[in-house]
């Protein structure tokens, strides 16, 4: 399969189907929720469109990543969260409607923000020796196409064809997670000779980044006094992102392969660290239940 095939036809596709699945997920009455708990849906935001980046940037910096890759894990940490950070919310015992509701709102706000940051970043980590650009306009007018529109478009089909919406957003629920894999398939067989290097050089940094923004993302809602089931969301939505969507804006958009491998290793990588992040913190606050009703 041709690199252009993939970068061009095959993500770009894949994320309108899968935008178009949060959708079918979402009603208005998730706008109402937004105002029903705002300290919560605050301190979320913080975490997502504040916090996620300058912890990439600081952990650019420090593991003195290589400017294509640095810029790959500034975008990696732009993405929204998506189904997949639903679905760990509702695994581990979450607030399903904060996370969903979390997700409706950054899946709205990145496509300004991403191309604004990601052109920066390039700025700053590549100067002007780089044949790659970014056109901020031209690249906030794609992802509203491939990921503003299709959550309209599934929200839609939910208030008109209920049954319908419920039985094609069970496909592609999966097929997020499915399409995610064979994807990062594809790349890892593209570049396999040089993959142990890319690994070696951004698996630490995306780990690290993993990590510190999911127990980062919990903390500072615990530090605002939110319950536990509400941290538990917020501690999901910084830590698990939208891996086709980061793809897309650097293989597809900015036409780096280079920039995709964070994004390839933050995605592998945080199956498993959010997994057993989300059994601790079930654990934990399950330990809590019992002391407060002994």
């Amino acid at each position: 399969m041709q690199a252009d095939v993939l970068t061009k036809m095959i993500l770009p596709s894949s994320l309108f189907l899968i935008m178009l699945g949060i959708g079918m997920t979402l009603r208005l009455s998730n706008f109402k929720n937004i105002f029903n708990y705002p300290k919560a849906i605050i301190v979320g935001l913080i975490g997502q469109l504040i916090l996620l980046p300058l912890i990439a940037f600081i952990l650019a910096l420090i593991f003195r990543l290589p400017a294509e890759l640095a810029v790959g894990l500034i975008i990696i940490s732009l993405a929204p969260g998506g189904a997949t950070s639903n679905m760990f919310t509702y695994l581990f015992e979450g607030d399903i409607s904060l996370s969903i509701s979390l997700t409706l709102l950054t899946s709205l706000i990145t496509p300004f923000t991403i191309p604004l940051i990601a052109s920066l970043s390039m700025i700053y980590f590549m100067s002007s020796n780089t044949e790659f650009e970014l056109s901020i306009v031209k690249t906030m007018l794609q992802l509203l196409v491939i990921s503003v529109i299709p959550i309209v478009l599934g929200m839609f089909v939910l208030s008109c064809l209920p049954l319908v919406a419920k039985k094609i957003e069970n496909v592609l629920k999966w097929f997020s997670i499915f399409f995610l894999f064979l994807i990062i398939g594809l790349i890892v067989m593209k570049n396999f000779a040089n993959m142990a290097d890319f690994f070696a050089q951004a698996g630490a940094a995306t780990l690290v980044l993993n990590i510190v923004v999911l127990i980062s993302g919990y903390q500072i809602a615990n530090w605002a006094k939110l319950n536990s089931k509400q941290s538990t969301a917020i501690g999901f939505e910084v830590g698990i992102q939208n891996g086709t969507l980061a793809l897309v804006v650097s293989g597809t958009l900015i036409g780096n392969n280079t920039m995709m491998i964070p994004a390839v290793t933050y995605s592998l990588l945080m199956f498993i660290t959010g997994a057993i992040f989300g059994y601790l913190i079930k654990k934990n606050n399950r330990k809590k239940t019992e002391a407060c009703t002994v």
